[in-house]
C-alpha cells in the first residue's frame, strides 16, 4: 500500500482537485482520509489517498491466474468446493445489493475481495477492513449482510479447513 498526499486550498481548489481526481482515476484506491485545516484565508483540505499499484494481488493467498482468460482468476479452480459455494453465494448477494443501490457490482466488493472474505472466514467489520481495498465506509454499508451470509452458509466446524479454525 502506498500513500499520496494532497493539499487543496479552499480559495482556489480547482487545479489540485483536478490532480486528485486524475490520480484517483488512474489508481486502485483503498482509502481516502481528509481533514479540514482552518487557517483563515490559508485554509485547506489535507487529503491522504491510500492506494495499491499491484492490481489483482490478494495479500496472503496463492491465487493462480488463468492465462487463457487474459489473466483473470478462475475461482472455481483455486477455491475448494465449499469455498467456491460460499463465494458464489456472496456474488449473488453482491449482485442483488448492487442492483438495489444502482451501482456496478465491483463497487460493492470485487471478486478478489469476495474470495478473501471466504478464505479468511471474515466474521467482523474490523476483519473485513483487513481485506485490501475495503475501508470503513464499505464495511459499514455492506459488512453486516455479507458477514451474515457467510456465517449462515459456513459448513459445520468439523468440516472447515484446519487453517480457518
Amino acid at each position: 500500500m502506498k500513500q499520496k498526499f494532497f493539499k487543496i486550498p479552499v480559495a482556489t481548489p480547482e487545479d489540485i482537485e483536478a490532480d486528485l481526481n486524475a490520480f484517483c482515476d488512474q489508481h486502485r484506491i483503498s482509502n481516502v482520509d481528509k481533514h479540514f485545516v482552518a487557517d483563515g484565508a490559508n485554509s485547506f483540505w489535507a487529503v491522504c489517498v491510500t492506494w495499491s499499484d499491484n492490481e489483482g494481488s490478494l495479500a496472503g493467498s496463492n491465487l493462480k491466474r488463468n492465462t487463457k482468460t487474459s489473466g483473470k482468476i478462475d475461482y472455481k479452480e483455486v477455491l475448494s468446493d465449499d469455498d467456491f459455494t460460499l463465494y458464489s453465494r456472496l456474488r449473488e448477494l453482491r449482485k442483488t445489493t448492487a442492483e438495489r443501490d444502482g451501482i456496478p457490482p465491483y463497487n460493492v466488493f470485487t471478486n478478489e475481495q469476495l474470495a478473501a472474505i471466504v478464505q479468511r472466514r471474515i466474521s467482523s467489520k474490523s476483519a473485513l477492513m483487513d481485506v485490501e481495498g475495503i475501508g470503513q465506509t464499505r464495511a459499514d454499508k455492506y459488512g453486516d449482510a455479507f458477514i451474515e451470509c457467510l456465517q449462515t452458509h459456513l459448513p459445520p466446524a468439523d468440516e472447515t479447513h484446519p487453517h480457518h479454525a
